[in-house]
C-alpha cells in the first residue's frame, strides 16, 4: 500500500481475513493510518525519526520493550552454546567428532522446537511465552553446569546428562525467546518510526551477540564451564524480571490498540505487575482459586470488531 498497490494489498487481505467485508475494513483502516503517518513524517528525515525513538513517550516505551526482549535473547545464553557448542561439548569430555555430532543435535532441537511458536505466539501471547520459558531456561542451564562436576569415572553419565540439559535448554528457548523478539519488535512501533525502531532493536541484539562471542572463551577459562553456565542461568532470572516489568502483551492488537498499550507510563505498568498481576498469579496458581480475577490495566472496546469478526466480545486484559 505504501507503493500504491492497493489491488494487490486487497487480494492479500482476502487471504488473511474470513470475509471480503473484513478485508475491505482493514484495507481502509490501513489506508487511514498511512495517510496520518505521512502527515507526521512529511518534512522529516531518518535522523529525526530515529531521535523520536527516545523523545516521544509512547515510542520510547516501545523502544524500551523491544530492546528488553532483544537484549534478553543474548542474556539467556543461547549464543554461547550456538557459537561454541563444539567447545562446550569437548569440555564435557566428548571427542572432537562426537562434539560435532552433538552440536548437530543441538541445532536440530533448536530448529524443530521453533515450530510450536507458529501456533502459540498468537494464542498464549508473546509475554506469556517469555515468562514461561525463561525460568525453564534458567534451571536447565544451571543443571547443565552442575553436570560438569560429575566425575568422569562414572562412565557416560556425565556426557549424557550435559547433552540432555543442553538439549532441554534449546527446546525451551526455541518457542519463546527465539522467535518472539523479532515478532515483538516488528509490531510495537508506529509506522513512522517502525523502520528505525526495528533496525536499532536488531542492532542491540547482534551487538550484544558480538560481546558474547568475544568474552565467552575467557569466561570459560576464568569461571570453568560450571561457573559460566551458572552466570548465564542468573542472567536468565534477571531477564525474566526485566520482561515482567517492562514488556506488555501485544498479541492480537491493532496499531490503535498498541498506542493505548504504550501510552501507560512504565512506572504505572510496573506497579500494576506488583499490585495486581503477582497477587492474581499467587491466588490462581498457588492457592488454585478458580474465582481469582485479574483486573485489566486498561480496557479496549471491541464491540464493533466483535460484530464484524463474529468473535468473542469483551475487553482484552493486559
Amino acid at each position: 500500500m505504501k507503493k500504491n498497490r492497493y489491488p494487490d494489498a486487497y487480494r492479500s487481505l482476502l487471504r488473511l481475513r474470513h470475509s471480503p467485508l473484513q478485508a475491505a475494513r482493514d484495507l481502509y483502516y490501513i489506508h487511514v493510518q498511512l495517510v496520518e503517518e505521512n502527515k507526521i513524517i512529511r518534512g522529516t528525515n531518518y535522523f529525526v525519526r530515529f531521535s523520536e525513538l527516545f523523545t516521544i513517550p509512547r515510542v520510547r516505551r516501545a523502544t524500551l520493550a523491544a530492546h528488553t526482549v532483544m537484549l534478553a535473547q543474548q542474556m539467556c545464553g543461547i549464543n554461547i552454546i550456538a557459537f561454541y557448542s563444539s567447545t562446550v561439548f569437548a569440555e564435557a569430555g566428548y571427542t572432537p567428532r562426537q562434539a560435532l555430532l552433538v552440536s548437530l543435535g543441538f541445532g536440530a532441537v533448536n530448529f524443530l522446537f521453533a515450530f510450536p511458536a507458529v501456533f502459540t505466539i498468537d494464542t498464549f501471547g508473546r509475554r506469556t511465552l517469555l515468562l514461561f520459558t525463561f525460568p525453564q531456561m534458567a534451571w536447565t542451564l544451571l543443571a547443565a553446569g552442575f553436570c560438569f562436576l560429575i566425575n568422569t569415572d562414572v562412565g557416560t553419565a556425565r556426557l549424557g546428562a550435559i547433552a540432555l540439559f543442553v538439549f532441554m535448554f534449546a527446546a525451551f528457548y526455541s518457542p519463546g525467546e527465539g522467535p518472539v523478539p523479532y515478532c515483538y519488535s516488528a509490531e510495537v512501533f508506529p509506522l513512522a518510526q517502525r523502520e528505525q525502531g526495528m533496525a536499532f532493536a536488531v542492532t542491540v541484539c547482534l551487538g550484544w551477540a558480538a560481546v558474547l562471542s568475544i568474552t565467552f572463551p575467557r569466561m570459560l577459562l576464568a569461571l570453568t564451564p560450571t561457573g559460566a553456565f551458572g552466570f548465564y542461568a542468573g542472567l536468565n532470572v534477571l531477564a525474566f524480571i526485566m520482561i515482567f516489568f517492562f514488556v506488555p502483551e501485544t498479541k492480537q492488537r491493532t496499531l490503535e490498540e498498541l498506542d493505548q498499550v504504550f501510552s501507560v507510563p512504565t512506572r504505572v505498568f510496573a506497579k500494576y505487575q506488583i499490585t495486581h498481576t503477582l497477587p492474581y498469579w499467587f491466588k490462581r496458581w498457588v492457592l488454585f482459586r478458580r474465582n481469582a480475577r485479574l483486573e485489566p490495566l486498561f480496557k479496549v472496546e471491541l464491540d464493533k470488531k466483535h460484530k464484524l469478526d463474529g468473535g468473542d466480545g469483551g475487553s482484552q486484559e493486559e
